[in-house]
């Protein structure tokens, strides 16, 4: 463990779940941190206001910024495994639950809010008027404040015919409409019931889903039009959970605060069987598609058609919740098995 607690440098967004994901666990987890705002003013490397930084293989947000063995800059993505490297390198207000069966959990509900409920988020924010307006609106403003209308006017036309033109890689279409807003709306209750009777799903303390949930969420619930009255009108608990979950560098905690998973609450099982009802079907689909190297994934979903452009990323989400499910002992893989009965969430592992 490292006995300093380095500034860690990184750069995003407030706009991108996952920036918001990792600003949460940085403030939980008390790691001083220094953020740079994307910039959609300037073209690289012109903006004064920001130093030159390593590119990322893959430009995704937020990016953080390392040292390799050489002393030089590298630049890194992918909010999960950042997530677990800090646990290594910071010590204290762990986000991973010490019960490896518990951990396993949190990792899967983790998956679900970062690559399920982000088409949610993306679906809203890009497909209805009002959300596609203040989409275009406010994103470039974000990234300067100050730049010409003009210029303003043109980067958030570009951003909005980028965004809508992915769509298909998300997911969302006329076809998969009602089973994304029909499945968001059943989570969102699902979650206000839970939080009824403890203040995140790992219990009394937050784990690493519900950061990746509290980081869709923020879209969801603080920003596109669409989705914040649903949850104004029928869930305004889940509304002010994602406000308390901002900042909770002040929470205090314990080992005591995690869920006995060998005893779940019945609201959690709930939430694991929406993940069981959608996501593993879904998973379990879009890896046949990629494996097959089809051009399009059709398959039914909840009961309706559902067909996206396959996606290779999530396929890999599925081997690596099988590798983590292997990798646990006999024990604590049937203690797993135990709460996963009956949730339709074990066809993952078959």
């Amino acid at each position: 463990m490292a006995q300093e607690r380095k500034v860690q440098e990184l750069m995003g967004a407030p706009g991108s779940p996952y920036t918001r994901k990792m600003l949460g666990v940085m403030r939980f987890r008390r790691i001083p941190y220094q953020l740079e705002r994307q910039s959609r003013m300037f073209a690289p490397g012109e903006d004064k206001h920001r130093k030159p930084r390593a590119a990322a293989k893959v430009p995704l947000l937020p990016t953080f910024y390392f040292e390799d063995d050489n002393g030089d800059e590298i630049a890194v993505t992918d909010s999960s495994p950042l997530i677990r490297r800090f646990e290594k390198d910071y010590e204290g207000r762990s986000i991973i639950p010490t019960d490896p069966a518990l951990a396993f959990i949190d990792m899967l509900l983790e998956d679900y809010g970062d690559e399920w409920l982000t088409k949610a988020m993306f679906h809203y924010r890009w497909y209805y008027d009002a959300d596609i307006k203040k989409g275009g609106d406010i994103l470039p403003r974000w990234g300067g404040i100050s730049q010409p209308e003009e210029q303003t006017q043109k980067m958030g036309a570009y951003i909005r015919e980028r965004q809508i033109d992915r769509l298909s890689y998300v997911g969302s279409n006329e076809t998969t409409k009602p089973v994304i807003e029909d499945s968001f709306k059943r989570f969102i209750h699902l979650l206000d019931k839970h939080l009824t009777d403890q203040p995140f799903l790992m219990g009394d303390r937050p784990g690493s889903a519900d950061f990746a949930i509290y980081g869709q969420l923020t879209c969801l619930a603080l920003f596109d039009p669409t989705p914040q009255a649903i949850i104004l009108a029928e869930c305004p608990r889940v509304y002010a959970w994602v406000e308390v979950v901002e900042d909770l560098s002040g929470y205090v905690v314990d080992d005591s605060d995690w869920i006995n998973i060998d005893n779940p609450p019945e609201t959690l099982k709930n939430i694991l069987a929406e993940v069981g009802k959608i996501y593993a079907p879904y998973l379990i689909g879009n890896a046949k598609a990629v494996m097959a190297k089809a051009d399009t994934l059709e398959m039914e979903l909840d009961g309706r058609a559902w067909t996206q452009n396959p996606f290779t990323y999530q396929a890999k989400c599925l081997q690596w919740l099988r590798e983590a499910y292997a990798a646990l002992s006999d024990n604590d893989r049937g203690r797993v098995d135990k709460v996963l009965e009956g949730t339709g969430v074990l066809q993952l592992f078959a």
